[in-house]
């Protein structure tokens, strides 16, 4: 989607690559055993590991910059929340469903709900936005 997006004159964040050149953030940098964790050793490190700091400051700095998320499913917990937070702060939020995803109630919250990377691109024609996330 990050170079459907590109190829239509987007400018997109990609978190996996953010354009500052820092990596994009894995947990199995702070820790490969990191999926054993208890809930505690969770908490301390994602409040206090520079490597965690480093992707969260990334990531936002991303959302910010941008104008529009668009969310494809399936995704992680992180994308839901970073998704809230556009429709929370009154930015475009784009869900790009597909056959057999589950559905979801507050999926209402978004600003449009697309079935095809064809629709996400009309959608964003249509609001004349050129910066997506």
């Amino acid at each position: 989607m990050v170079g459907i997006l590109r190829d239509a004159g987007h400018d997109v964040y990609d978190f996996r690559n953010p354009p500052n050149g820092v990596p994009g953030f894995a947990w199995s940098e702070i820790d490969p055993d990191w999926q054993t964790w208890q809930a505690k050793e969770y908490r301390d490190l994602l409040t206090s590991h520079p490597i965690a700091a480093r992707g969260y400051v990334s990531d936002l700095r991303g959302m910010e910059w941008a104008d529009t998320c668009v969310l494809l499913l399936p995704c992680g917990r992180s994308a839901h929340l970073e998704a809230g937070w556009f429709c929370g702060r009154g930015k475009r939020c784009i869900i790009l469903t597909q056959d057999g995803e589950e559905p979801e109630l507050m999926a209402l919250l978004a600003t449009d709900i697309a079935i095809s990377a064809e629709e996400v691109l009309a959608m964003l024609d249509a609001g004349e936005l050129k910066e997506s996330a």
